[in-house]
């Protein structure tokens, strides 16, 4: 029984947790930083969000079960090496979907339809759009866009456009940074393991990144001097930020290129020090200027 517990939460995935992190970005630039009420709402959003998105991935692995047991690293993954039978796999991700759903309906009806509409483009995901050119990449996108939106309706605050737009375009950096990975990584056997990489070449990949990357740095240069965002947090200060958003990318591209990882963005932010102490400085920096005014 130990086991099966233990192999259902490795199933679920908890190191990707990290993404419903975007939960507390309008959080924190909606400066409600210091509500507890809020802090403890959007806490248990996360919670629920960790309990959906760990359910997609029983959901995917069950799915994919037969073609990650010829994956050098997913057939370690606990359905496809049978350490963690398939009927217990599909229990354990229904009854989290059922928890999930019944948590964010007693939270607030906008927060509930946030979560079915992740629950639902997770699932065209993984058993249609994952295949398919381009939509693949904007789908996980779109996830993470959908997880922002929720962090603001879950505390009732409107959510700026330069935030989902500035969110969009960083996710897809990610996206093509691991298709990338994966295309180098896997070689000749690529297409065996992912169809979807039959469309894709790694110069392609290094165009669509180039512009991404250009995108994003510019949607958010554009953002923090924005009228808007100078109304709103009273500081042109947030321009300060730029800096640790570029050497951000800058590092990233580098553990692509140079170290061969990229396959996991979530590995990158938890491993990576430079990387790591990169992003907690670009939070200071942005809670010191939102909430403290400095550069007023």
């Amino acid at each position: 029984m130990r086991n099966t517990f233990k192999n259902i939460l490795i199933s679920l995935r908890p190191r990707q947790w990290i993404k419903n992190t975007f939960l507390f970005a309008p959080l924190l630039f909606s400066k409600n930083l210091f509500n507890l009420q809020k802090v403890l709402i959007t806490s248990l959003g996360f919670v629920v969000f960790c309990m959906m998105s760990g359910s997609v991935y029983l959901f995917n692995d069950l799915y994919d079960r037969e073609r990650d047991k010829k994956h050098p690293v997913k057939r370690m993954r606990p359905i496809a090496s049978g350490d963690l039978q398939p009927g217990v796999a599909l229990f354990s991700g229904i009854a989290g979907v059922f928890i999930g759903l019944s948590l964010g309906y007693m939270i607030n009806l906008p927060f509930f339809l946030i979560l079915l509409a992740y629950f639902i483009l997770q699932n065209l995901y993984t058993y249609r759009l994952k295949n398919v050119f381009i939509l693949d990449i904007f789908s996980i996108a779109i996830g993470f866009v959908l997880r922002v939106i929720a962090g603001g309706v879950i505390i009732h605050v409107m959510i700026s456009s330069w935030l989902l737009i500035c969110t969009f375009l960083l996710s897809i950096f990610l996206g093509l940074s691991k298709r990338r990975h994966e295309l180098i990584t896997l070689g000749n056997e690529a297409t065996t393991h992912k169809q979807i990489l039959s469309q894709y070449s790694s110069y392609l990949l290094d165009q669509m990144i180039g512009v991404v990357t250009a995108s994003t740095l510019i949607c958010y240069i554009l953002y923090t001097v924005a009228d808007e965002t100078v109304k709103k947090f009273r500081t042109h200060g947030l321009i300060f930020t730029f800096p640790f958003v570029l050497y951000g990318i800058f590092r990233y591209l580098y553990l692509i290129h140079l170290k061969g990882e990229g396959g996991s963005p979530e590995t990158c932010l938890l491993t990576d020090m430079p990387l790591l102490i990169n992003i907690f400085l670009w939070a200071l920096a942005s809670f010191l200027i939102i909430y403290f005014k400095p550069f007023s």
